[in-house]
């Protein structure tokens, strides 16, 4: 049962990560928090997906979200997310952006949210080690570079490949299909890298952050190796995530990070940086 007290928690799309996280706030996993509302494209699918709920969110449209919740959690393509950050942000409420590579067309959000109280919080998603960049970036940071390997499948239709006419089907050996900025890669690769763009934000930013791309058909798992040289530390971690069943190309982790971030809001302990 909710109460009063309970943050009011929105989530833009009910995809493997939306549904996922809707289930956990609903069954109580998270002590503090509601669901209140969710918005979608397609009503009557977001019925049936509901329809085992305890306590059914209201359906809303996706600029209304804000007005429903206290905390608005993205999980949309990234051509839908000005929409919901904008109005978000100008709400005041705490935006947390799954599509965090489209933030880096609308960094004047951050500036709006110093306006009206708003914060936006990125959770960590498939990736590793934030916390430990974050404190690195206190210091001096050298150099930061994240290798991510993906089965070719992962890849394919990757807007970069299209334009450059090449195909990823049918490998026998890893190929290296691009290497350069986060700025760079999340243009080419909107809905692969955005844990590139983390990493970047974290650290010493999306143009000096730099980005391997592998079509790896050796892996069967998403797996990103992040390096990171500073006058604190060197760091070097690798995260191999497990495909969730709704959707192979999302980690079951990235749904598990959004739950974990929300908990921060509310938690009487919280660990880590």
């Amino acid at each position: 049962m909710a109460s009063a007290k309970d943050l009011r928690v929105g989530i833009a799309g009910l995809g493997a990560i939306g549904l996922a996280v809707a289930r956990r706030i609903d069954a109580g996993d998270v002590p503090g928090l509601a669901l209140a509302a969710v918005a979608v494209r397609d009503r009557e699918k977001a019925q049936c997906a509901l329809a085992g709920f305890r306590s059914k969110p209201g359906l809303v449209d996706l600029a209304a979200l804000p007005e429903s919740a206290d905390v608005i959690v993205e999980c949309l393509p990234p051509k839908l997310f000005p929409t919901i950050a904008r109005a978000a942000v100008a709400r005041g409420r705490v935006f947390m952006p799954l599509s965090v590579g489209a933030l880096l067309d609308h960094m004047d959000l951050v500036d709006l949210a110093r306006q009206t109280g708003a914060r936006i919080v990125v959770p960590t998603g498939a990736l590793l080690g934030l916390d430990a960049v974050r404190a690195a970036a206190e210091g001096r940071i050298a150099s930061a570079t994240i290798v991510t390997r993906k089965p070719p499948a992962g890849l394919a239709g990757a807007p970069l490949l299209v334009e450059r006419g090449l195909s990823v089907e049918g490998l026998k050996a890893p190929l290296k299909v691009f290497s350069g900025s986060a700025r760079e890669a999340i243009a080419g690769f909107p809905a692969n890298v955005n844990v590139a763009v983390a990493l970047s934000l974290a650290g010493i930013g999306p143009d000096r952050t730099q980005v391997e791309v592998w079509a790896d058909p050796t892996v069967t798992r998403n797996t990103h190796t992040v390096i990171v040289k500073s006058d604190s530390s060197d760091l070097t971690m690798t995260i191999e995530n497990i495909p969730s069943e709704e959707n192979p190309r999302t980690g079951r982790i990235t749904a598990l990070s959004v739950l974990a971030a929300l908990r921060r809001l509310t938690s009487p302990l919280v660990v880590g940086s």
